[in-house]
Formats: structure tokens, C-alpha cells, sequence
């Protein structure tokens, strides 16, 4: 077929020119990137067509729903427990600010967990009109790759009907992954984890990442016993050293039993719940074992092969800085490309997509200063380089500022918990490179941190900004003695 080529300095995108396609542009996945991308290209007069499995809770081959990961079984229903285990402390801290709670507090999760399901299927809906809305085509069933413009959809009912595409784009996610020990199948993933019928008393958690860590609060919070298992030194891998030991040692402050250096090597049914036997011989008897070992990009059952889309090792889609794969015509977003796995970075993946192949305009995803957070009690959130990266990047020293507090309310509540917060700053231009804070509202407040990083705010700059008072946040524009200099040339070996 005859094509020509629309010529940007920097992309070259491909337009079909005589072709017959049902659509402009075929969508395959309904998550936060696929929505995004459908209705973006559709804003632009695209015709667009996206398809989805059916709605559940918990994720398979076969499941799924308007929303995706993050909406049905990950940020949102996340966010929502992070909040109901949130109370236990609050009611704790209630009593030295004049609240006396007579009797007992009791803790219903049939009722949580229903509140949530019902948001999650709410949002769900919100997504599917937020697609007729903007005159996408939504298809039920798996999408996988006949050639490089068609893709085949296996309804619920088992048939199958073809459709032709310009343009295909692929936002199917990731999905959680289990570690390949004798017993394995007696533990679940973060799915299930959102799911159980019955609140763990005895929790297990192997793993060291966000995930980990949020769940090890959640049922903590809940009031159950919960074990923490990790390979490294410290929790949360590519974090700030210094960050991750503030939140270990918060959590053990909340009773979460950590034990680094530590894997699970089984796992065994007996009548009272599940023994796990770790790597050093230890014992332990767990009513749940959660696996957050990581996801895998959801890549197996695109039929990718057939179109020529090259993956990488693990699965993930090869793209190049404008989301398109080694197929002209067929792109890629969010984590099935596992380049920075959040919601938000995949929506803007998706917003640039539509603005190169249907808006005329070629854009590239920025990646720099993406900020993030991890739903702990008390989060930690970050934005821009860690102490590490700057180390790693810097031409010349690095200046670090370091703030650690007792919050107002823990003056008044006892609860022996302290804030920190960290700027890392680069000697020569005065630029802030990174902001970090573990603490109350770290999240809502790193937020405006972003803005500043974006538009490339000094050291100058935050000093000489006025504080609201009295507030934590305001502690980052009052940071003013130094805490250490850092020469690149000194910069620590770390296997934390």
C-alpha cells in the first residue's frame, strides 16, 4: 500500500493514503493510558474503537475492566484502605487532645470492603461514559495482533471478530507476579490482597517495594500481626537512602516486624493456616502470604510476533521516545513498555501519543522530575534525584539540607514519630535537584514541590519564599543550614 510521511524534525509519522480501515486508531486496554489515548485521539477527529475484558475485582486472562490496574485493583481501592487502617492511630492520638472513647472500637472489613467494591464499580462506569462520551467505540473481550492492522477480539462468548486500524495502540498494563517457591499457589498477589473475604490476624509479606510496604501498613492498621520480608538492607530499592531508613524505622515504630536480608524459600498447609519457612530456617505461621515481588508487563497474549513488535527480556514492548514500537503504526504506553510505572506517567504517554500521531504535533514524554509517592503511615513522597542519583550525575558538589521534626500534633498526641524532609541541591547553579518527605500529607505537599522542580527553582528561590505557618510544609522554604556537602568524587557505595 502506498504511503507518505508526514516529516517533523524529529518524528516521522506514518498516514495510511488510500488505505479502507474501520478505524483511525484501535485501542487495546481500557486502563488510565488506553482511556487517555482513546479519548485524546478522538478529540481530534479520530475514529476510535478500544477494547476491554470484562469487569472484576481481581484480574486474569479473562478479566479486567474499564479503568485498569490502577482504578480496579491498585491505586484506588489502595488508597482506600490506606485510609480505613489510617483511623486505629487516629483514635489512638484522639485521647491526649480531650477525646475519651469509652468501650470498645470495633472494626468492620465486610463493610470496607464492600464501600470499596462499590467505588470501584462506580468508577468503572465513570470510564465507560467518559468513552461513549467522546464517541469511542468500547468492544468487550481480549485484543491480540493478527498483522500490523488488525487486531482480533475474543468476546466472553468465545467468538471472535476481527478489526482493521491506521493506527494500534497497546496500554494492556502489568500484573503481579509470584515467586517460584514449593507452595507458591498458597499465597496471592496484591489482587486478592484488595479482595479477602476475611481480615488477616497473622500477615506474612515478602517483598520490599511500595507495594509491600503500603500492605504491611494497611494491615497493621487493621490490627493484624504482619511480618516484612525483604533481600536488601533496607525497603523501597531506588528510593533515597536516607528516606528508606526513616520508613523502616517507622514502621517498626508501628509494630511491623521487619527482617531484611531475608527471602522465603516455602510454604505448606497445616491446620492452623499457612507455615512459612524462610531462606535462614526461621518458622512462622501466617493466616495470609502476600507476594509483592515486583509485576510483569501484560504482553503474553498480544500475539506481538505476528506484527513484528519486538519485547525486551521480561516482556515489556520496546518503544522509541514517542511510544512507537518497532512497527511504524503500532505504538505502546504505560507499564506494558515498563519505562516509569505510574498512572500518571502513562496518561501522559497517552496525551502525547495522540498529540504526535492525530494532533499534528510530535511530542515527547518528560520524564524529568516525575514526582511519586508510597501510601504508607506516614507516606513518603519524592520528587526529582535522590542524594544517590545527584551523586551520580553531579559535575560539582552536592549541597543537602535535612529537616527532622516532631509535628505539632505528635507534641500534643506523644506519638514518638518524626517528619523528615530533604532538599538536594547542586553547588554551582544553586538548582534544586530533588525534594523528599516522610511525614503527614508528604504527598499533598511534594505535589507543589514538583511545580518548583519543573520550572527549575533554586535554592534562592525557596529561601526567599514565605512559609505558611503553622504548617510542615513550610519547613522546605526555612531549610536554610546546610546539613552536608557532598564532593562526587566521595560519593558512598551503597547495597542498601
Amino acid at each position: 500500500m502506498a504511503r507518505k510521511m508526514l516529516k517533523d524534525e524529529e518524528v516521522e509519522v506514518a498516514v495510511a493514503d488510500g488505505g479502507s480501515y474501520d478505524y483511525d486508531l484501535f485501542v487495546i486496554g481500557a486502563g488510565s493510558g488506553g482511556v487517555r489515548g482513546s479519548r485524546t485521539s478522538a478529540s481530534f477527529g479520530a475514529k476510535v474503537a478500544i477494547c476491554e475484558l470484562p469487569f472484576h475485582p481481581i484480574s486474569s486472562d479473562w478479566q479486567g475492566g474499564h479503568g485498569g490496574t490502577c482504578v480496579i485493583r491498585g491505586c484506588v481501592p489502595k488508597k482506600i484502605l490506606v485510609y480505613g487502617s489510617s483511623f486505629r492511630g487516629e483514635f489512638e492520638d484522639a485521647k491526649n487532645f480531650g477525646w475519651e472513647i469509652n468501650g470498645d472500637i470495633n472494626f468492620n472489613w465486610k463493610k470496607l470492603l464492600e464501600n470499596k467494591t462499590q467505588e470501584i464499580v462506580r468508577l468503572n462506569g465513570v470510564y465507560q461514559r467518559i468513552l461513549g462520551n467522546s464517541g469511542v467505540t468500547m468492544i468487550e473481550g481480549a485484543g491480540s495482533l493478527v498483522d500490523a492492522h488488525t487486531v482480533e477480539v475474543t468476546k466472553p462468548d468465545g467468538s471472535k471478530q476481527r478489526y482493521t486500524a491506521k493506527h494500534i495502540l497497546i496500554a494492556t498494563g502489568s500484573r503481579a507476579q509470584r515467586v517460584n517457591i514449593p507452595g507458591k499457589e498458597l499465597a496471592i498477589t496484591s489482587d486478592e490482597a484488595l479482595s479477602l473475604e476475611e481480615l488477616p490476624k497473622r500477615a506474612v509479606i515478602l517483598g520490599g517495594g511500595y507495594i509491600a510496604v503500603e500492605f504491611a501498613s494497611i494491615w497493621k492498621g487493621m490490627g493484624a500481626h504482619v511480618d516484612l520480608f525483604y533481600r536488601k538492607e533496607l525497603p523501597l530499592r531506588g528510593f533515597d537512602d536516607e528516606m528508606r531508613t526513616v520508613v523502616a524505622s517507622n514502621l517498626e515504630g508501628r509494630g511491623i516486624r521487619l527482617h531484611p536480608g531475608t527471602n522465603l524459600s516455602e510454604l505448606s498447609k497445616t491446620a492452623d493456616g499457612i507455615k512459612v519457612v524462610t531462606d535462614k530456617g526461621e518458622e512462622i505461621i501466617a493466616d495470609v502470604v502476600l507476594f509483592a515481588t515486583g509485576r510483569t508487563p501484560n504482553s503474553q497474549r498480544l500475539n506481538l510476533e505476528a506484527a513484528g513488535v519486538e519485547v525486551d527480556n521480561i516482556g515489556a514492548i520496546k518503544v522509541d521516545d514517542y511510544s512507537r514500537t518497532s512497527v511504524p503504526n503500532i505504538w505502546a504506553v504505560g507499564d506494558v513498555t515498563n519505562r516509569i510505572n505510574l498512572t500518571p506517567v502513562a496518561l501522559m504517554e497517552a496525551t502525547c501519543f495522540s498529540k504526535t500521531v492525530f494532533g499534528g504535533q510530535p511530542t515527547k514524554p518528560d520524564y524529568r522530575d516525575v514526582p511519586c509517592a508510597v501510601f504508607s503511615i506516614p507516606p513518603l513522597s519524592v520528587v526529582g534525584l535522590s542524594e544517590q542519583q545527584a551523586l551520580e550525575e553531579a559535575k560539582s558538589d552536592v549541597l543537602v539540607y535535612t529537616s527532622s521534626f516532631n509535628p505539632m500534633k505528635n507534641s500534643i498526641s506523644k506519638r514518638q514519630e518524626k517528619t523528615v524532609m530533604k532538599l538536594v541541591v547542586d553547588s554551582e547553579t544553586d538548582k534544586v535537584l530533588g525534594a523528599s518527605m516522610c511525614g503527614p500529607d508528604a504527598p499533598e505537599i511534594i505535589q507543589g514541590m514538583a511545580v518548583a522542580l519543573k520550572c527549575g527553582a533554586t535554592k534562592a528561590t525557596f529561601d526567599s519564599t514565605v512559609g505558611i505557618h503553622p504548617s510542615a510544609a513550610e519547613e522546605f522554604v526555612t531549610m536554610r543550614t546546610l546539613t552536608r556537602r557532598v564532593s562526587p568524587s566521595s560519593k558512598p557505595k551503597t547495597n542498601l
